[in-house]
């Protein structure tokens, strides 16, 4: 089901689902020039590669009936376990793999000795805004991230105590 991602071919395969999976969710929210850059940016295979071997990053991929259908990333950080990203195809949703992730991303905080959870998310995505709280995280408040090109993350950092 939860499968580290390792190897280039799983890269490419979380590459591909998270360009799916982004120019659905993020193309209202952002707009289009946007997310192609942070695809590009952030969530290419090349991206993703230099993440896990020079950012400390850990990418598993998920899948069922051997069909991927989603994804998270974690950092482990002095004190907490930054949760980078966290997808699931819109098909798949509703379907409990989004707490089913997070149960798996907290017991990865327990065995690496976090006692927090963090993430950022974008100020307008609603629905994810909503699954966060429900899921326990509190909204710690406003951060802006310049991320180059003219382009400017406007998020909300949210936190889960452990």
């Amino acid at each position: 089901m939860f499968t580290r991602a390792t190897t280039l071919e799983q890269f490419a395969a979380i590459a591909a689902l998270a360009r799916t999976i982004w120019t659905e969710h993020y193309t209202p929210i952002i707009g289009t020039a946007q997310v192609d850059y942070m695809l590009s940016r952030f969530q290419s295979t090349a991206a993703i590669a230099e993440q896990v071997q020079q950012d400390g990053y850990f990418y598993y991929l998920v899948e069922t009936t051997g069909s991927a259908i989603g994804y998270f990333a974690v950092q482990p950080r002095a004190e907490t376990l930054f949760l980078s990203k966290i997808y699931v195809r819109s098909d798949r949703r509703g379907q409990g793999w989004g707490r089913t992730m997070m149960d798996c991303i907290e017991q990865l905080a327990r065995d690496n000795r976090k006692s927090q959870i963090t993430l950022t998310v974008n100020r307008h995505n609603a629905q994810s805004i909503a699954a966060y709280q429900k899921l326990g995280f509190e909204n710690l408040g406003s951060v802006q991230t310049d991320i180059g090109s003219g382009f400017i993350m406007d998020d909300f950092c949210f936190a889960k105590q452990l």
